[in-house]
């Protein structure tokens, strides 16, 4: 893990200094030939210990990272550290054995194998977490296809939030999920343990025992998200065929200062230091918007369902779910408002989530997918202002053939 960090360190230091004196990078097959003059060097033949295979694979991932952030799918590759997680990957030669798993240069390394997949080990990963923790990651060519997506079933619509972290609308029923704010609840915790980390001094043993400290409380705020998110992803797709949800541009919303404090920043896993980006220590760090929908959308395609992402500029909050009216402006303290076409009286967050279901059924109908769902209205494209009365706009079934 140290030669793979080492060697990701290097070669992006490399990258960087040629593309400054030449304003070209360097591919692959490039970086690659440098590393036989590595090991050869006095400075740097440690490097020959390690497996070869380790160091070429961080390779294929530096450059895997450079293509991302050029088709602007990531940032720009930074340098790892040494108080970080650690990672080396192994892209053949392993095995599963009994009772552990089979390394190259390692040998059989004792592990709790809970889970194996009938098809070919392709490529291992074995990473170590802040707090000592040794974890592998086996990925296996299993063939499998996902079922084909059938729309017959319920559909939900899901209006995310801070004080609530999920209103659902299946047209039966409203659900509020609240927020468990995992963050709040440890935050005292981690200022006095952090402070105690700010004390010790740089480099000795107490300041390591006090890293771990705060990393165990990150750990353990992570493992409470991780497992409230799945949870309720997983009740979700249990009850529902087709869920429906806003395409939320979290960057933006973290630039508000008012949104941006619903959590405050937090110190660094690793207790180096603080963790100052927005989305780790704002709203997406406390609420986990980005890992619901991730968790919704690969638990829909095992199932054979389907997950609809709605424009983010679509009105939701301010069209009247009964008439369709839409407000002119409606700023984030309302919570609750009254139409003044039809006179009903809207929940900010349920009239939301029942807009974004209608506008999710309304999407299948237009795409020519088959659905049987129970209830919904078809609505205007972006919620414009409806000439319709109330009773000509409700209980309209979509049903359209493939």
């Amino acid at each position: 893990m140290g030669c793979a960090r080492w060697w990701w360190n290097y070669a992006l230091h490399l990258c960087n200094q040629t593309y400054k004196e030449t304003g070209k990078g360097l591919g692959r097959t490039a970086l690659n030939s440098v590393l036989p003059q590595l090991k050869k060097a006095e400075e740097t033949e440690w490097l020959g210990e390690c497996y070869s295979q380790v160091l070429q694979s961080t390779t294929l991932n530096l450059t895997k990272a450079f293509k991302n952030f050029f088709e602007k799918r990531a940032k720009y590759p930074r340098f790892k550290s040494y108080y970080g997680r650690q990672s080396a990957q192994y892209p053949q030669n392993c095995l599963v054995v009994e009772g552990g798993l089979k390394v190259p240069q390692v040998g059989i390394i004792k592990a709790s194998i809970h889970r194996l997949f009938q098809g070919k080990l392709k490529t291992v990963t074995i990473s170590k977490t802040t707090t000592g923790k040794y974890y592998a990651s086996l990925l296996f060519d299993t063939e499998q296809e996902y079922p084909e997506a059938f729309m017959t079933g319920k559909v939900i619509g899901i209006d995310l939030g801070i004080k609530d972290f999920a209103i659902t609308n299946d047209n039966e029923k409203i659900s509020k999920y609240p927020n468990p704010r995992h963050i709040k609840k440890h935050e005292r915790n981690l200022a006095r343990k952090q402070a105690k980390l700010s004390r010790k001094k740089k480099g000795s043993k107490s300041r390591e025992k006090a890293r771990r400290l705060v990393a165990r409380v990150h750990e353990r705020i992570s493992n409470a998200r991780q497992d409230f998110l799945h949870k309720l992803s997983r009740k979700i797709v249990n009850d529902n065929q087709v869920v429906v949800i806003e395409n939320l541009n979290v960057k933006g919303m973290v630039r508000n200062r008012k949104l941006a404090k619903a959590t405050p920043p937090y110190p660094s896993p690793t207790g180096e230091g603080t963790i100052c980006s927005p989305l780790i220590g704002g709203i997406e760090g406390g609420v986990g918007w980005g890992m619901f929908v991730n968790f919704l959308d690969y638990k829909l395609k095992e199932k054979g369902g389907l997950l609809l992402e709605i424009d983010r500029f679509f009105p939701s909050s301010k069209t009247c779910s009964s008439c369709l009216y839409q407000m002119s402006d409606m700023p984030l303290e309302v919570r609750q408002w009254t139409c003044p076409s039809c006179g009903t009286h809207h929940d900010r967050d349920e009239n939301a989530a029942k807009n974004i279901r209608a506008e999710g059924i309304r999407m299948l109908s237009v795409l020519g997918t088959r659905t049987a769902a129970s209830g919904g209205d078809v609505r205007p494209k972006s919620g414009r202002k409806s000439v319709l009365s109330a009773g000509d706009a409700l209980g309209v079934e979509p049903e359209v053939a493939l």
